[in-house]
């Protein structure tokens, strides 16, 4: 099953502590998620990130926001007690989520809102009523921002000069770690003709296996009979392994082919040469850095 989103999972965090003992937060993961029947799976997905459970992520922050809203309260670190306003919202059963904490004022004034503006219009922005945590939000940010960046590189690309995708290309196998240096590279990666580049590059620095490489500035979708024919010639460049990269697609039966081959043929389309080039910084500026941080319970612990 899907895992519930934040706001769905502070419901079932109330019931857990309805007893009004206090719990540890570690040992109320593994209770919630067997109360709404989740899989070993669903228990072991992981955020983007891949840092943390997606399951355990949601539930911290349903449990941190009622902590903000007074309906839980903290006894120590790590551990959450059902406060007397958590067993009225249980016992209204109202749905519980950020609309009804945001009629309490401890929650509007951790959001930073102005609920008590006497000369308020209905205008006032409240709390944004969204299932995502804020690292699942952050993270859609950061997606937008780099499809969008993506994107603009791509339709660069295609508009540029056969010397300048040269050099891109050169660029970025030499950034990638391919090539050698950028004038080894340079020396064995050149224009052909066709509307695209190709060449053989050292697989590493010490030169020890060879790779094939063919770049096709290109429209149309690269199909099979284009792959068939630059794995043929790996054979005529001594070489067991090629890259072919194109600033379009590849036909489903391209793909299919490089599967069902001995050599090994790597296929990068438009939108992957994007990524790879916003990876490893080329034709791009970086203008602006945030590091996600988050609470050290450690260095609060004063039992220590």
């Amino acid at each position: 099953m899907a895992i519930p989103d934040y706001q769905s999972l502070m419901l079932p965090c109330l019931v857990r502590l309805r007893d009004g003992e206090p719990h540890k937060f570690g040992e109320l993961v593994p209770l919630v998620a067997d109360d709404l029947g989740l899989t070993a799976e669903d228990r072991e997905q992981p955020l983007p990130s891949g840092r943390q459970g997606m399951f355990r992520n949601r539930l911290h922050w349903a449990s941190f926001y009622m902590l903000r809203a007074g309906l839980l309260n903290r006894p120590k670190r790590g551990w959450f007690r059902l406060a007397q306003r958590g067993a009225e919202a249980l016992r209204s059963q109202e749905p519980i989520n950020n609309k009804y904490l945001q009629r309490f004022e401890e929650f509007l004034e951790f959001v930073k809102l102005d609920a008590r503006d006497d000369e308020d219009d209905g205008t006032t922005p409240i709390l944004s009523i969204d299932t995502r945590t804020p690292e699942e939000l952050l993270k859609q940010g950061y997606q937008q921002h780099h499809d969008s960046l993506a994107g603009e590189i791509l339709a660069k690309v295609r508009n540029c000069s056969p010397p300048f995708f040269e050099g891109l290309v050169i660029d970025l196998l030499v950034a990638m770690g391919y090539g050698g240096s950028r004038k080894d590279a340079g020396k064995a990666v050149g224009r052909s003709g066709d509307g695209g580049i190709d060449g053989i590059i050292k697989e590493d620095r010490l030169g020890l296996d060879a790779v094939y490489v063919q770049a096709k500035r290109w429209e149309a979708s690269v199909g099979r009979p284009v792959v068939q024919a630059f794995t043929g010639s790996l054979e005529g460049h001594r070489a067991r392994k090629g890259v072919l990269i194109t600033t379009s697609d590849f036909s489903s039966d391209a793909r299919d082919y490089v599967t069902r081959i001995e050599k090994r043929v790597v296929l990068i389309n438009g939108k992957q040469l994007a990524d790879l080039m916003i990876e490893h910084r080329i034709g791009v500026t970086e203008i602006q850095t945030y590091t996600l941080k988050r609470l050290d319970s450690d260095y609060f612990d004063e039992e220590q």
